[in-house]
């Protein structure tokens, strides 16, 4: 893969920590702000936000604790990052965005979008979270083949949910950065490539926001306030009307191509793009083609909005 466009760190302040972004594009376009998941960071955009800067303001933060973001004395949970990225977009003065979004970046903006249906010029996700109400629903797969793998990925889970268990894998072995991260990957990152990785994540206990996402993941009912937020949200995307975009790998892992399928044929307004060979992080797999899709999808509702204002 070619030598991505250095876009440089900036900082903001937020709720008395600090959270980094890179930001690209022209001011006066419209806003498109990027969400990743866990255990990245806006490093995971970098080959993405040159392809949509030409038609957008590209601003994608580090979520608070993840990346070159401050690593205040939280709990990390999933309510603490809807507060410091509600507060980041009023720190940087966004008061409407595209938004593009991985992994928990989707449950984020599932519930922004949810809370602020007005601030949502459309969403764009991929490899999505959403209330799973058994653990058959975590990496769910309808191929036979992939089976064993499924069943793999939700024991490990379980693992990390698991009192002890969760802090020997996540904060001593450093698992999440050095087995999840690349596992999902269909390519070899490079050692230059997966540097930004592993750099927010030198000690077991910088690690504590990393071991904290697999514990809010609601399945089965629990953690109930996350279930029953994120319950909301979805509700709320089905019945919205704003434009959406949806990724789909193969095999995937949170989101298999058959349920990509199902899940844009019950939106209203949602197209879907099979990106080919990927699985969790999709970003890394194929980032020219998220990025071009990205940005023509944009340019398209951008010319016509104008007439829709009229």
């Amino acid at each position: 893969m070619s030598k991505p466009i250095e876009i440089e760190i900036r900082n903001a302040p937020v709720l008395g920590s600090s959270m980094a972004y890179r930001e690209t594009g022209a001011q006066d376009a419209p806003v498109v702000l990027f969400l990743h998941g866990n255990p990245t960071s806006s490093h995971i955009w970098r080959n993405i936000l040159p392809l949509v800067s030409p038609v957008a303001h590209c601003i994608a933060p580090d979520l608070i604790g993840l990346g070159q973001s401050g690593k205040p004395d939280i709990a990390y949970r999933f309510f603490d990052h809807v507060r410091y990225l509600d507060a980041f977009i009023e720190q940087r003065g966004i008061t409407s965005a595209y938004l593009v979004a991985q992994d928990w970046g989707t449950a984020l903006a599932f519930h922004l979008a949810a809370r602020r249906p007005d601030f949502v010029r459309g969403l764009a996700f991929m490899e999505f979270i959403r209330p799973m109400p058994t653990w058959q629903d975590f990496h769910h797969t309808e191929v036979a083949e992939e089976q064993d793998h499924a069943e793999a990925a939700r024991a490990v889970f379980r693992k990390f949910r698991t009192p002890g268990e969760g802090e020997a894998m996540i904060l001593e072995a450093n698992a999440f950065v050095e087995r999840v991260l690349p596992g999902g990957i269909v390519r070899k990152l490079s050692d230059e490539e997966m540097a930004p990785y592993r750099a927010p994540f030198p000690t077991p206990e910088s690690r504590r926001p990393v071991l904290a996402f697999p514990r809010e993941l609601p399945i089965a009912g629990e953690p109930a306030d996350v279930y029953e937020a994120l319950q909301s949200a979805h509700a709320a995307l089905a019945a919205s009307s704003y434009p959406k975009l949806l990724f789909t790998g193969e095999p995937g892992a949170l989101v298999s191509p058959e349920f990509a399928g199902r899940f844009a044929a019950s939106l209203r307004h949602c197209a879907l793009i099979r990106l080919g060979a990927g699985l969790h992080y999709l970003q890394e797999d194929h980032a020219d083609a998220i990025g071009r899709s990205v940005a023509g999808w944009i340019a398209g509702i951008e010319a016509v909005r104008p007439q829709l204002a009229a």
